[in-house]
């Protein structure tokens, strides 16, 4: 293929006694015109070429009917006021709606497809006071990390002209019950603070309803670490504050103090474990894994809250992972996964058992949202063949009903889903899940999507993507592997896939395509992998150790060059997870399998398409250029394409046209390199009941 141009620079960095090749360092540098050239001319040629491939036309008629969707969120209540998100077939942004009472008039609070002409400023977090009567919302420019915080008066609509603060990236606020303030995390904007250093600026503050933001209380000062994130909140009868600081997803502090007085005091140092509270009536519920790879509940009180005082209120489940905790309805909600499906169960608050909810079928749960003294709550539940429905549950009586859902032109009965095992290269044990149309002949010819994330103690669960349905219609198989790294069996899970353990990730995914071959699902030039962010270093890296076992990958927004990974975006508050090339032994590792440093020329590497985003700051760009640069100097055949999204953020643009032009983009590539045809009599035939 004929690439557009891109010069190679003999840059050789020497780590620790180790020559390391970095030829395109040049193209880290965003601002510099010639970099910006380069990628507009890669997008370009990618978006050409892209064009070209058949059957986009059936691809665009059938996501557009599956993403452009009427739904509801679960509501927040406030008050007696409800707030909730809804989405319709002919917006290209979800609406923040509030009714006066659940069966009340709705009405309109937030609509973002009236914030810009060219849909590129989005609604990020929205948080609700205590009466209901006041909203604090994030608005986010190219639906990036970085946001503004606003106050609107929820009656009358209006936006505080006063209100406005800047730095809001990481603000989550905290409402006390006087619903005239509340506390936030602050982040400086000053642009002569390097990125990757910020986090250790972040700051806890306080604003006060029509102060000037410049005014507002530190609470709390920053860390000054910036492989630190710093957050905090009051509980909700306003008595106890928190501040939470945390190392990575492995460990944390904790520091409170009752509201009023001056100093914090250490209520646990995470030494190797994370901790959790939530209050209610003057007790602290806190969720660890602390002695406890599972996690465990204990309860405490905050007139003895030394850790030796700390009762055990739910002990470690002897198979299921806890996942989380909410008290509602004056009861504890407890998620857990079982073999990485979800299950809900209700305790006292005295950690005696009450029942387990019950959920409408196999799949991926939430935990119950509700408030600590009311009975209603509500869960939204999904598999990979139940579009997401939100339910209502009586906390005291178990009744559960259908609240609000989602109707999709799909037939569920065509499908089957099946959870399987297979054992990894040292014998581990790894979950599978594989979706596909009734009937599969297992003739080694099926082209199968594989898909894996494998860190920060994230659980890919069955949960329902409506993306995955012209693929599947087209006889593809979908598979979903629980990699090590992940949460889906706690901690050892997730520290079994982390720092010197990373390559057991690596390994697990292996062992997953080995599995569907020798099972005769499919074969490698049929099979495809995606993944991204860190599910993008693990596709990086899948390709680049075994290209003879995979047949196309899709990198998104990922991390691919592991030794200067730490200097941009956030990429210090990651070195917990991954570890840092100024570490001698850190770098051994994280040179081995850093996928740029193991690109080599004359390797058949699998077809790519690498799916960027120009305003991520979250995982800087630079990952993918330097990647796709690297393996079209490779010189094999197969195309290594870069895509550029506009105007998005590290979760992509949230505009449902883009979203269709990107899974267009993608299942086209896919479509082309595997041999596949997408079904147009699918696509017609749900057009037609649309009609």
């Amino acid at each position: 293929m004929t690439y557009p141009a891109t010069r190679a620079e003999a840059v050789v960095d020497t780590l620790h006694g180790v020559e390391v090749a970095d030829p395109y360092r040049w193209l880290e540098d965003e601002k510099s015109p010639e970099v910006q050239a380069w990628m507009k001319a890669q997008d370009a040629f990618t978006r050409e070429r892209l064009s070209r491939y058949p059957g986009r036309e059936a691809l665009r008629q059938r996501f557009t009917e599956l993403f452009y969707v009427e739904s509801l969120s679960a509501p927040a209540v406030r008050g007696d006021r409800y707030f909730y998100v809804r989405t319709h077939k002919d917006k290209e942004k979800a609406v923040l709606y509030w009714r006066e009472g659940e069966k009340g008039e709705e009405r309109v609070l937030l609509d973002p497809n009236t914030w810009s002409t060219d849909g590129t400023v989005s609604l990020g977090l929205w948080s609700p006071s205590w009466d209901g009567k006041k909203l604090a919302f994030t608005r986010k420019p190219n639906a990036a990390d970085e946001a503004i915080l606003h106050v609107l008066d929820v009656d009358t609509g209006k936006w505080s002209e006063v209100d406005v603060i800047e730095g809001a990236k990481y603000a989550s606020p905290s409402w006390m019950p006087d619903n005239q303030s509340f506390y936030y995390a602050w982040l400086p904007t000053d642009p002569s603070i390097p990125v990757a250093e910020r986090p250790g600026y972040t700051e806890l503050r306080r604003h006060r309803l029509g102060t000037e933001p410049r005014l507002d209380t530190v609470v709390h000062p920053r860390t000054g670490d910036p492989k630190t994130f710093l957050n905090g909140g009051v509980s909700r009868d306003g008595k106890y504050l928190f501040v939470y600081v945390t190392r990575g997803w492995t460990e944390n502090d904790i520091w409170w103090k009752r509201v009023g007085e001056t100093e914090f005091r250490l209520l646990v140092k995470g030494e190797g474990a994370k901790y959790s509270v939530d209050v209610w009536e003057d007790a602290f519920y806190i969720l660890t894994d602390e002695g406890a790879p599972l996690e465990r509940v204990f309860k405490a009180s905050p007139d003895a809250p030394e850790r030796e005082a700390w009762k055990e209120l739910v002990p470690e489940h002897p198979t299921a992972a806890l996942q989380g905790i909410n008290i509602v309805g004056g009861h504890l909600a407890l998620a857990y996964l079982q073999d990485a499906t979800t299950r809900v169960r209700l305790v006292t608050l005295d950690g005696q058992p009450v029942r387990e909810v019950e959920l409408p079928g196999v799949g991926a749960a939430s935990n119950l949202y509700g408030l600590e003294d009311r009975d209603e709550a509500w869960f939204v539940f999904s598999s990979f063949s139940t579009p997401p429905q939100v339910y209502k549950t009586s906390v005291a009586t178990g009744r559960v009903e259908l609240w609000a859902k989602v109707e999709l032109p799909l037939h569920p009965e065509r499908y089957t889903v099946e959870q399987t095992f297979y054992r990894s290269k040292d014998g581990t044990r790894v979950p599978l899940f594989l979706v596909h149309r009734k009937g599969l002949k297992k003739d080694g010819d099926n082209p199968v999507l594989l898909y894996g994330y494998g860190g920060f103690n994230v659980s890919m669960l069955p949960s329902f993507r409506s993306s995955i349905y012209p693929w599947l219609d087209a006889g593809g198989v979908y598979a979903v592997a629980n990699l090590r790294g992940g949460g889906e069996y706690g901690k050892a899970w997730h520290e079994a896939g982390r720092l010197d353990r990373k390559q057991n990730v690596f390994d697990d995914f292996h062992a997953a395509a080995e599995f569907l071959v020798r099972e005769g699902y499919t074969r490698p030039e049929k099979l495809a992998i995606s993944g991204g962010s860190n599910g993008g270093l693990l596709v990086g890296a899948a390709m680049t150790q075994r290209p003879e076992l995979y047949g196309a990958v899709v990198c998104s927004v990922p991390l691919l060059d592991m030794v200067r990974y730490h200097l941009f975006g956030s990429g210090k508050t990651w070195i917990p997870e991954y570890g840092s090339a100024e570490n001698p032994a850190d770098f051994q590792v994280l040179y081995a399998y850093s996928p740029y440093h193991r690109v080599k020329k004359g390797v058949r590497y699998p077809a790519l398409l690498m799916m960027a985003a120009d305003h991520d700051d979250r995982v800087d760009p630079l990952h993918a250029r330097k990647f796709v640069a690297a393996m079209q100097s490779a010189g094999h055949p197969a195309p290594a394409l870069l895509r550029i999204e506009a105007n998005a953020g590290h979760g992509g643009a949230d505009q449902v046209a883009k979203a269709i032009e990107s899974s267009m983009d993608l299942y086209s590539f896919l479509f082309q390199v595997l041999g596949v045809q997408a079904d147009t009599n699918e696509a017609a035939a749900g057009s037609s009941r649309g009609r």
